[in-house]
């Protein structure tokens, strides 16, 4: 039963649904290839079971495959609108029809034994209904960032998943990045000194005016609410602080298509010592790096914020990690702390304080770029 009943988040996945049927050939154009994970044992464990809710391209292209290399996690079942999908995905993954679900019978999902985790993949509008619905079946959660829509939507997903005693996860794919690990440690200054100014940008140029990206009902935004987190979280680990005000200015080329969300922003984070740092965010615009200048140095990413190809340098060092998969790795990250019981490095409060600079962030943009304390 969805305890949500006509809330805006029904209405919203009406909607997403059907577009999602609409496209449905498109998935349907995907070779499948029969690929399982073999239970192995770690530890005397057996790996965790996982359902993907939402079958979009983010689930299809990049989670699904990942959880084919995950070592302590596997794919077990499946949240879905569009029929076409169950075959599709239960011939390809080897999933049983009695782990196959749709979003009438989602609570229900509290009786499968097969099912440890849940991954939230829906569009934004969507993450805390299912996320707070997950703890309520007794899951462990892992939401697909922005975490929510508000401050107040991701205080109620933890305090659920806090209720339910279930661990909560945000989908914080670069975390698991060798890159990114070293610009994480860079902040402790050891090595180069305190970091003293960061400059973060990603952005695309987006496609499909109709796409629920696009439609605020369902995104709460446009290119901060996607790939501008990747901003705020690079600069806030790049120095390891919490920043305390921000100013930002919007720039539209297209209102038409941006008439409902953010096309281009800019914003400028200040943080503890005197520390600042620029960014930009687009939908417009094709940018993806990070740089960060320390006492004795400097560090830059480009691309930084990819699925895959990062590359990078620290003064004169040329960083090469090889090929690593961002979300297997973050998978079975979480897999860990559930077997430990510890806390996620990339929980539910570090979503939440995503969401605090991206509230400051529209709140600046309202006031004509005013600075808003955060």
């Amino acid at each position: 039963m969805n305890p949500y009943p006509n809330s805006r988040y029904e209405l919203s996945r009406r909607g997403f649904l059907t577009k999602s049927a609409q496209g449905l050939g498109l998935a349907a154009a995907y070779p499948l290839v029969s690929q399982s994970v073999s239970a192995h044992e770690h530890g005397g464990r057996k790996p965790l079971g996982i359902a993907l809710v939402g079958l979009g391209g983010y689930a299809t292209r990049q989670l699904a495959p990942a959880l084919q290399e995950t070592e302590y996690c596997k794919l077990t079942g499946i949240v879905t609108g569009t029929k076409e999908k169950e075959k599709i995905w239960s011939d390809k993954y080897g999933i049983k029809e009695e782990n196959i679900y749709n979003y009438d019978n989602y609570d229900s999902i509290a009786d499968d034994e097969d099912i440890d985790i849940i991954y939230v993949v829906l569009p934004n509008s969507m993450h805390a209904e299912y996320t707070i619905r997950a703890a309520q079946a007794g899951k462990h959660v892992i939401c697909e960032k922005p975490m929510a829509l508000s401050v107040a939507e991701c205080q109620q997903m933890i305090d659920a998943c806090q209720k339910a005693g279930v661990k909560l996860s945000i989908g914080y794919r670069l975390h698991f990045s060798p890159y990114h690990r070293r610009i994480i440690d860079l902040a402790k200054g050891e090595e180069l000194g305190a970091p003293r100014y960061v400059q973060s940008e990603f952005g695309f140029t987006i496609g499909n005016p109709d796409q629920w990206r696009l439609k605020k009902a369902l995104a709460g935004g446009g290119a901060v609410m996607d790939v501008g987190v990747y901003c705020i979280q690079g600069s806030r680990y790049a120095t390891g602080l919490e920043p305390v005000a921000i100013s930002a200015q919007e720039f539209k080329t297209d209102p038409m298509k941006f008439g409902e969300v953010d096309e281009t922003v800019t914003w400028q984070l200040e943080f503890p010592n005197g520390i600042v740092s620029n960014s930009t965010t687009s939908y417009s615009l094709r940018t993806n790096r990070l740089y960060v200048n320390y006492q004795k140095g400097r560090a830059e990413l480009e691309p930084a914020y990819s699925y895959r190809g990062l590359a990078g340098r620290i003064n004169n060092e040329t960083l090469d990690f090889g090929r690593t998969n961002q979300q297997a790795k973050q998978i079975d990250g979480f897999v860990k702390t559930i077997w430990e019981d510890t806390e996620s490095e990339v929980s539910g409060e570090e979503g939440l304080r995503d969401m605090r600079v991206v509230e400051a962030l529209y709140k600046s943009i309202a006031q004509g770029g005013k600075r808003v304390e955060i």
